[in-house]
């Protein structure tokens, strides 16, 4: 008898386990799906080095590629603007977001291979690369070896050029949402470390915002995304030996918030002086300026797009 009501409480658990991993499976699918709703993109799913990868794309033009370490969507404030002028595309990475990696979290190769792939098969020309965070560290060291198949490169508040040092409450708060993810650590996270006036953007963006955030909650609590989370975030945080960011041969611009606190703004001042990479500094904004304050954000990529890329330029503000 104790066998059997065993079975049938394992059974039961069992199902429940299913029933709330299906009913977490659809709020997130409903969060993504108002998440996108009304911007000026499609997505479709490219198979990319065995990854299906979910990529949103919109606009005529020549080709930019935008990559993030959350997902696709964070652009979401610029995307618009750039559409007009631009062929965009925006994929959220492997095992991040929607796409899906049926064999495990990538390596560093393989993750270059993936971007290869997405350039291949999306840009008729050499695109203008855009990568922030993880993205922007993955957009370097594919661009050390593979210029040819950039046009420029544009790094926003990047991951690699040096050494990450977050504040210990920083590291605890991300390490906390990872292992218990919940609504009220995510908007302490937010509010603490990742915008310097959450108010702000959360009146800017309206409903988005929600949106945005129970997506962001929803990939947490996702098993195979937190483990990538934590591959990609091994492979792409750690530091690109300054010999090989030397071999850059394509012009590259700096965009950076001044209150950024995982990666601050002297690590771009010191890579502006020593690559000669103009930087731009967004003032009140941390680590996602596209988000915090988009306008400013576009004047900086814009003044990127419309200049040579020479050496030695000056350091310009952005308000």
């Amino acid at each position: 008898m104790r066998g059997l009501l065993g079975g049938s409480y394992r059974a039961c658990m069992a199902t429940l386990h299913r029933a709330q991993a299906s009913t977490q499976r659809w709020a997130g699918e409903d969060a993504r799906a108002r998440l996108l709703s009304g911007l000026p993109v499609t997505e479709r799913r490219l198979p990319l080095a065995g990854v299906s990868t979910a990529v949103l794309e919109g606009g005529d033009g020549p080709p930019m590629v935008l990559l993030a370490g959350e997902f696709a969507a964070v652009w979401m404030r610029v995307i618009p603007d750039l559409v007009t002028t631009h062929h965009v595309i925006a994929p959220d990475l492997p095992g991040l977001g929607a796409s899906e990696v049926p064999d495990g979290p990538l390596d560093a190769d393989a993750a270059l291979a993936w971007l290869d792939e997405l350039i291949d098969q999306t840009c008729a020309i050499p695109p203008v690369l855009v990568g922030k965070g993880a993205g922007g560290a993955l957009a370097a060291r594919f661009t050390i070896d593979h210029g040819d198949r950039v046009d420029r490169l544009v790094l926003v508040d990047t991951y690699g050029l040096d050494r990450l040092r977050p504040p210990p409450g920083m590291a605890l708060s991300f390490i906390g949402i990872l292992l218990r993810p919940s609504e009220r650590g995510l908007q302490r996270s937010l509010r603490n470390y990742c915008f310097v006036d959450l108010d702000g953007v959360r009146a800017a963006m309206g409903e988005r915002y929600e949106w945005m955030a129970a997506y962001a909650l929803d990939r947490f609590r996702t098993p195979s995304v937190k483990a990538a989370m934590r591959s990609l975030f091994k492979v792409l945080a750690s530091t690109i030996p300054s010999e090989d960011l030397d071999r850059v041969a394509v012009p590259t611009t700096l965009i950076w918030g001044r209150h950024d606190l995982g990666m601050r703004l002297n690590v771009a001042e010191a890579a502006s002086v020593r690559y000669g990479w103009p930087l731009h500094v967004i003032e009140n904004a941390r680590d996602d300026p596209a988000i915090e304050h988009p306008a400013a954000f576009l004047e900086a990529l814009r003044t990127a797009l419309g200049s040579g890329g020479g050496k030695s330029w000056p350091v310009r503000w952005a308000r």
